[in-house]
């Protein structure tokens, strides 16, 4: 088995689901992403899936070390896994080489891209990349999450991957659909804007969250309707592959404040990124 990228920051957090009887064929193989997280599950031998301490929505800030965490994809079992991508912004590039490791680890991949094809937005990256995807023998659809078993044509998945929805309405068809299909792992790519502000940069296990927003309302309903689950919360990307063009703007940010705190770019001024393959997430 191939080690695989590496993600590791104290900024985007990963919540899991506790530990059950239930042991599901596993995505697991060599280490693919590390984060620091909070969880509270063991390793499930079988699916993508995280282990540690949990700490569900705190109401007040307590904070924790960071830990290391890792997602792995092994093509011990092969798992079908569908993945709900959204069609514009920052974490259009997370779908796209979720979908590409997955592939290269030995599973089927459908990735779902909210709109059509033809929209002029799939002219864009990481969408005229898409060739990839189909290339390494994935499966590119398109059309409206809300209607997800008719788009997929009633082709059932292992796992599912939502990557678009910011709110309960746009995610709950996508929920309600997995749950009757039988698929046994939901993932949910959220947000780490749903921390409260902090005097203490950068964001850590046990932070406070913000109780009115729609990331966390859909967190909480898939912690509920499903017995494996995983939610990462990153925050900006920059990279190869993004649509947001914003890599200056992170650099040049960061050697301002070094500059007038007299720092190197080195030193613990309240920035991080997360690296993935050309991705990065601060």
């Amino acid at each position: 088995m191939q080690s695989m990228a590496t993600l590791a920051s104290s900024s985007s957090l990963l919540l899991s689901s506790p530990p059950s009887n239930f042991s599901p064929p596993s995505l697991y193989s060599a280490p693919r992403l590390s984060l620091p997280s909070f969880s509270h599950s063991n390793a499930l031998s079988s699916s993508l899936s995280i282990s540690l301490p949990f700490l569900t929505y705190p109401t007040s800030s307590k904070r924790f070390a960071p830990s290391a965490l890792s997602v792995r994809a092994s093509a011990t079992e092969k798992k079908k896994v569908l993945i709900v991508n959204t069609n514009s912004g920052g974490h259009a590039i997370i779908g796209f080489y979720f979908a590409k490791e997955l592939l290269g680890s030995g599973h089927e991949v459908t990735i779902l891209t909210v709109g059509e094809e033809s929209s002029d937005k799939m002219k864009k990256p990481p969408f005229n990349r898409f060739s990839e995807i189909v290339s390494a023998g994935g499966r590119t659809v398109w059309g409206d999450p809300a209607e997800v078993g008719k788009v997929v044509g009633g082709v059932a998945f292992d796992v599912v991957l939502d990557n678009n929805g910011k709110d309960l309405d746009t995610v709950r068809p996508v929920i309600d659909w997995a749950k009757s299909s039988g698929v046994k792992q939901f993932l949910f790519i959220s947000s780490a804007g749903i921390y409260k502000p902090t005097e203490e940069p950068p964001h850590v296990e046990g932070d406070v969250v913000k109780a009115d927003a729609g990331h966390v309302g859909v967190e909480k309903f898939i912690s509920e309707v499903f017995g494996i689950w995983s939610i990462f919360r990153p925050q900006y990307m920059i990279g190869s592959g993004n649509n947001k063009d914003c890599e200056e703007w992170f650099f040049d940010r960061k050697c301002i404040i070094s500059s007038a705190q007299k720092r190197s770019l080195e030193s613990h001024t309240p920035f991080q990124l997360l690296i993935f393959h050309g991705l990065a997430v601060r």
